[in-house]
């Protein structure tokens, strides 16, 4: 059985593969480009990372305790990948995700992972709590192809957050509707989970999409030089 999130990596790492498919505007002039082949390769890195070294299976749930940003972005569609549920709300899952690791960040966790939102960051900025993985520092040294140890059901929970959708409503459901092929804009500002789903509308019609921080000004030289899609 094949969830969609899975096709959906497939159409993203084989259809003009070499495309923008995530261009990431962030604070102190980051900008950072994702084509398709790139995209992919990140998230069946943390796809790995998370069965291999979490221990991580389908309908295991994984919070995602971070801000809308392109590293937020490879984290749920690894997740979805495997299977698992991405808990949007401070809900109880089995792991963490987080920009914000503590001593007490752990507490209920089976694992938490700290993932540092600098792009060029190849380590976390400092110590980290005992136990914790270091993303940044782990991830490049997982394989470029994932393989699902344990085959998804696409009827197991994929979004908790405002609402609820299973694996099999995740592109008819929570993914918003965008135009085919558009370039679409989308703002920090508006959240991790809208972020998300607007993204998957954009990916599922053979789209882009052009996340921008919300301290950086989206000016007529960024959309023209961007082709985003006008209304």
């Amino acid at each position: 059985m094949s969830i969609p999130a899975v096709n959906l990596m497939t159409s993203l790492r084989s259809g003009h593969s070499t495309s923008p498919r995530l261009t990431w505007y962030g604070p102190d002039s980051e900008r950072v480009e994702l084509s398709g082949r790139v995209l992919d390769n990140w998230v069946a890195k943390t796809s790995n990372l998370l069965q291999d070294e979490l221990d991580a299976e389908p309908g295991m749930a994984i919070r995602l305790d971070l801000p809308a940003h392109w590293k937020s972005f490879v984290w749920a569609l690894a997740a979805w990948q495997l299977g698992m549920e991405v808990v949007l709300d401070d809900t109880s899952a089995d792991l963490l995700v987080t920009d914000k690791p503590d001593d007490g960040a752990g507490a209920g966790f089976d694992a938490v992972v700290a993932v540092p939102l600098a792009a060029l960051a190849m380590r976390w900025p400092g110590e980290l709590p005992s136990g914790v993985v270091d993303y940044a520092a782990e991830v490049r040294s997982h394989g470029d192809v994932f393989m699902a140890h344990n085959e998804p059901e696409d009827d197991a929970p994929a979004v908790r957050g405002s609402a609820g959708h299973l694996h099999s409503e995740l592109l008819e459901g929570f993914a918003g509707t965008q135009q085919p092929s558009v370039r679409l804009l989308v703002r920090t500002g508006d959240g991790l989970e809208s972020g998300l789903a607007a993204a998957l509308g954009a990916w599922k019609e053979d789209g882009s999409v052009v996340l921008v921080h919300d301290d950086v000004e989206v000016t007529d030289h960024l959309l023209e030089n961007e082709r985003v899609s006008r209304p």
